[in-house]
Order: structure tokens, then C-alpha cells, then sequence
């Protein structure tokens, strides 16, 4: 219950929420924290702030503060690798990081707890890259005073699945990777693929455990993947033969080395030709030729995801459409675009 008092007769009272302040292009924050007991010196920036008034609270058994009930749906929902501090500033609870890792947002679980009357987060586009310390959502009640009922609805619905906001390391894998191509092979021309991927998988903290080169052939593509898997490689990547050309037969080779599960294309560009297949559980991924002409393709939607241990199958490939069109600017600005945020 809130009591309204005039603000020249709260003097010696504390406050019952933060009084936000706000000069233009120079500060928005708590110029009061709750808690202050306003003194007579107060008074004069309380008024202009514009409050006339004041408010005491008195909360019934079935009342909740914001401050406590954003530490409540806060708890709720962060679940791995996430972290936050009970240090509530105008009823807000910032999340962070809790390690370096990819950010991973239940979106169906975070829209129905926005259903729920007055409470709300917002978070950052699910499979954001973060380090740790950043901050990847914010949580609070809307009233100053709410009941307790909405809250505690809100909090189990952020807590299930072990909370609705989660960062995942990237695992480090020793990738090997199968370069196909007859004028590659040959050496007619000269192989630009290979530093790529390595830079990429690099900047994800894996590793190339070897290199391997193959033409045209099921046979020989098969005897390359096969190799890098006797070898210990829990990742492999071939490039070339990924068209529908009746010579491109990468993917029988892969079908052939043992491969259970296949999808072949990806409702993205650049990128629709790619492949992710499985070898028991080591994932075998089909790199299109495009990415060898733009900065940015689908592979870079797709491998941090696979470095979680996130299984793509059909449905993750078919939802890359929402967002999945590079505009191919003239200077890439990637991650920082549209590109991959509608997944």
C-alpha cells in the first residue's frame, strides 16, 4: 500500500524507491537511492525533479516491492553461465556474463514471461558472442508495488529449463579439413580456403589438427575423412563439391565414410549450399564456395553454435530464413548487423 505525503513534510522519512533524475545528453540515473532519508538540503532538488510528493509504503502480505521482486524473476532467470548482483538501481537488475561463451536465449520461454502482467526482460540476440562481465539482459517489476502472485508466476516460468538465459563455452576441437577440387588437387589452382577456415576456427578457439586434399572422387573424399577421424579429429570440414554439378561428390563421400544424418541446405546467403552432417556424434560440416568471395556466410552463423555442442539439424538450418539475408555491404560490419539476428 502507498501513502502519499508531501515532499516538504518527508523530511527525516527514507525513501521507498530510487528518484530518478534525468539532464539531457549529461546523465539519466538515481539521483536518490532507496533507502536516503531525505534531509532539509533535499528538498530543493526533489522539487526540481518535480515532486510535490512523496510516497511511504506499507506492503500487505500479498504485496511485493520492485526491488525484491526483480532479484525474484532475476534469480529465475539466469540459469549456466550467467550471473547477476542484488543491487537493484531504479527497480532494474542488469545479468552478465559469468564466462566467455555464446549467449543463449530460450526466445519462446522469454515471450511468455513478458506475458505475464508487469514484469518484463529484454536480452540480447540469442547466439551473441560474450565475454565475460557483459552484460547479456535486464529484468524488472513495472509498478513500484505489485502483487506477489505475477512474480512468482513469472520466476517459474524463467526457471524452467534451468532458466531462460544461459551462456555456453565454446569447446576447443581439433578440426580436420578436406579440400576437394580436381584443379586444387592438380594444382592448377592454388588453395585460398584453408587459411580461412583456420583464422575462424582460430578466433573460436579451436585448432586445425590436420589438412588433407582430395579430388573429385567418392573413394579418395571418403579415405580423407576417414583419416582425420583415425587421427583423433572431433570436427571435420571439407570444401568444394557442394553444388549440384553431376561431378561434385562430397557429399557421397562424407555418406560414405560413415555419415547417419545429413541436411544439405541452409535457408540462408550467402551459404545455401551448405551441408552439416554427423559421424556418430563428430559433426562434418560442408563449406559452400562462398566463402571464399564474402567476409561472412552461414558457416559463421552455424560453427559457434556447433562449438557448444548444439546438434543443427533441419529445423536449426530452416529458421536461419528470419534474418539470414546478407545485404553485402560494402564494408562488413558483422556481428554488429542484422545479419543471423532472427534466428
Amino acid at each position: 500500500m502507498l501513502k502519499k505525503i508531501r515532499v516538504t513534510d518527508a523530511v527525516g522519512k527514507p525513501l521507498a524507491h530510487d528518484i530518478t533524475e534525468i539532464r539531457p545528453g549529461e546523465f539519466k540515473g538515481p539521483a536518490f537511492r532507496k533507502g536516503h532519508t531525505v534531509c532539509d538540503e533535499d528538498i530543493c532538488h526533489l522539487q526540481k525533479l518535480g515532486k510535490k510528493h512523496l510516497y511511504l509504503i506499507d506492503l500487505d502480505e500479498d504485496e511485493i516491492h520492485e526491488d525484491q521482486a526483480a532479484a525474484i524473476l532475476a534469480q529465475g532467470l539466469a540459469g549456466e553461465g550467467v550471473t547477476w548482483r542484488d543491487d537493484p538501481k531504479e527497480g532494474k537488475i542488469c545479468l552478465y556474463a559469468e564466462r566467455d561463451g555464446l549467449l543463449n536465449v530460450d526466445k519462446a520461454g522469454l515471450a511468455a514471461f513478458n506475458m505475464v502482467d508487469e514484469v518484463m526482460c529484454a536480452a540480447l540476440h540469442s547466439y551473441t558472442r560474450v565475454t565475460r562481465g557483459r552484460q547479456v539482459a535486464a529484468t524488472r517489476a513495472v509498478p513500484l508495488v505489485m502483487q506477489k502472485a505475477p512474480v512468482e508466476r513469472a520466476a517459474a516460468i524463467a526457471s524452467r529449463n534451468g532458466g531462460i538465459l544461459k551462456v555456453l563455452p565454446l569447446i576447443s576441437r581439433r578440426a580436420g579439413i578436406v579440400i576437394t577440387g580436381n584443379e586444387v588437387f592438380s594444382g592448377l589452382i592454388t588453395d585460398k580456403f584453408t587459411p580461412i577456415l583456420e583464422s575462424k576456427l582460430a578466433d573460436l578457439g579451436s585448432v586445425v589438427s590436420g589438412i588433407s586434399f582430395a579430388p573429385d572422387d567418392v573413394d579418395l573424399i571418403q579415405q580423407a575423412v576417414e583419416t582425420h577421424l583415425k587421427n583423433g579429429c572431433d570436427l571435420i570440414l571439407l570444401t568444394g563439391g557442394m553444388s549440384v554439378d553431376p561431378d561434385d561428390v562430397t557429399r557421397k563421400g562424407i555418406h560414405r565414410a560413415g555419415a547417419d544424418e545429413m541436411h544439405y541446405g541452409a535457408a540462408a546467403l550467402p551459404g545455401a549450399m551448405f551441408m552439416v552432417a554427423y559421424i556418430g556424434k563428430i559433426p562434418v560440416v560442408g563449406v559452400p564456395a562462398c566463402g571464399l568471395h564474402h567476409r561472412t556466410t552461414v558457416l559463421d552463423l552455424i560453427l559457434p553454435r556447433l562449438l557448444t555442442g548444439e546438434h543443427i539439424g533441419k529445423k536449426e538450418l530452416a529458421f536461419l530464413g528470419h534474418g539470414g539475408l546478407c545485404m553485402d555491404c560494402p564494408e562488413c560490419v558483422y556481428p554488429h548487423c542484422p545479419f543471423g539476428k532472427g534466428m
